[in-house]
């Protein structure tokens, strides 16, 4: 062994010095072979990339049975918007919430949840409540009734 064969980390590999000549069997080419899209510089292709031909997912077949389309989705409203729009004592129903422009549309129904903080003493009737926001209506005061 001589001193500048040591090394801080023995284990370490030293990387691979490509392009530096015919000399250092590494030469030429750069180890990129010959021609080709790889061999290129600059290339770099994705691993789903396949030629230039249809990607797999493309290829097949898209049919069967999805139940995507047939999920309920709520329109939500948040108890910060119950005290912007409403006052002391107001009954708030999916009619009034469209009415008033809070929300555009019901779809499958209204959900309250729990951001914010609700101030005032409102009765409010939707089809869905977060237990959060049932905790906090009913500690101020409110009540909250499923339809």
């Amino acid at each position: 062994m001589k001193l500048h064969e040591l090394n801080s980390a023995p284990e370490a590999k030293a990387r691979k010095r490509v392009g530096r000549g015919p000399g250092s069997g590494m030469g030429k080419t750069s180890t990129r072979g010959e021609k080709g899209q790889k061999a290129r510089s600059g290339a770099s292709i994705p691993a789903w990339f396949q030629g230039g031909q249809a990607p797999l997912f493309r290829r097949i077949p898209k049919r069967g049975f999805n139940n995507a389309r047939f999920t309920t989705r709520y329109a939500t409203i948040n108890l910060s918007d119950l005290n912007k729009f409403f006052k002391d004592g107001d009954v708030v129903t999916p009619e009034v919430l469209k009415e008033k422009g809070i929300i555009k549309k019901e779809l499958s129904g209204i959900k309250v949840l729990g951001n914010g903080k609700l101030e005032k003493k409102l009765t409010i009737k939707a089809h869905r409540f977060s237990s959060s926001a049932v905790s906090k209506i009913e500690s101020a005061g409110s009540k909250a009734e499923v339809i």
